[in-house]
This record gives structure tokens, sequence and C-alpha cells, in this order.
């Protein structure tokens, strides 16, 4: 809901979903829920909110007390969590927070992931943007899009548009402007 349109239901159904949760709940899946809570906040344009979810996040996933996690939660880890973090301070345009935390990350990352790879590059690419520094951004974008058209995941070609239609304010530099030209013909009519 949060990322198709419906922003307050969105965080009404995450808030209800950490609520029933409660403070007993194993510690990866409360850090879970107030990971997608920050993000529903994000989404609402709630910065504060979302930042303080990211912490009580944190703090959730360095618990070690209470019950052992469920087996879906095997892919929860301080790394996805950093990855929020990045989405969230991407989103919320805050890129001097956004990049380092992207880079070092991706720079951790396994690189036969190539999906999760090719996303969390596409939020590379905004942050760089968003930081005036286009021609890395561009750089990235071009990353992104070749990765992704190797994949058959809509959410990578969605975010590839996302980053090509954020070069377009760019578009007198020339390496956004090659991308763009190269790639332009993904972006919607």
């Amino acid at each position: 809901m949060s990322d198709n349109g419906r922003e307050r239901e969105g965080l009404e159904l995450t808030q209800a979903a950490v609520a029933e949760a409660g403070p007993d709940a194993p510690a990866v899946t409360r850090a879970l829920f107030l990971d997608r809570l920050a993000w529903a906040h994000t989404r609402a344009k709630e910065a504060q909110p979302a930042l303080r979810a990211l912490g009580k996040a944190h703090a959730a996933m360095g618990a070690t007390d209470g019950p052992p996690a469920p087996s879906w939660a095997y892919w929860v880890s301080h790394e996805e969590l950093e990855i929020m973090d990045a989405r969230v301070f991407t989103e919320l345009r805050r890129p001097l927070r956004a990049v380092p935390l992207l880079q070092d990350v991706l720079g951790r990352y396994d690189a036969t992931h190539a999906r999760e790879v090719a996303l969390y590059r596409s939020w590379l690419a905004v942050a760089l943007a968003d930081a005036n520094e286009p021609e890395q951004a561009a750089e990235e974008a071009r990353q992104v899009i070749d990765t992704s058209g190797d994949l058959s995941s809509e959410r990578t070609a969605t975010r590839a548009r996302a980053v090509l239609h954020r070069l377009k304010e760019y578009e007198d530099v020339p390496e956004a402007r090659e991308v763009l030209t190269d790639y332009g013909h993904l972006l919607p009519a």
C-alpha cells in the first residue's frame, strides 16, 4: 500500500502490525516490523517518525533476549536494516547519509544476487543525483539498467525508470545525457 498510492493505509496497517507484534515478539520480527514502519512513515512524508522507527528497528535487532526468530525471518540482518536506512535516507533526500551507507553495503554485498544489487544501486544513483553528483549518478544508472536488462523483475524495471527520470534534471551533463540517450526509450512517452 505504501508504494502504491495508499500511503496512509499502508502506515496504519504497519502501525497495527507493530502494535500486534508487541514487545514480546522475537527481536528480528520486531526489527522487521519497525523497519517497515520506517518505510511507511517515509512514504507518508513523515521524516522524524521514520528516523525514530529506524532507530527502534536497530535497537530491536540488537536485542538478545526473548523468543527465537521465526524460520521465515532468516534473511533479516543488520545489512538488510542498513539497506532500509539508505532507502529511507534517499527517499527523504538526505544523500549525505544515504550515499556512504549504500557504498559500504554494496561493497560487502554478494554480487551474485543481481536483482538486489541492481535495486540497491538504483537507490545509490538517486542519492548521488540528490547530492549533485550527476556523473556518478549516471555511472550507477548505467549499471542498474545493464543489470536490470538481464532480469525479469518488474521491481528492478520500475527502479531503473525512476533513476532515468531522476537523471532528466541533468540532461546538460554529458554522462547523464548519454545514459538518457541510450536508455530513454525505457521511460513512458
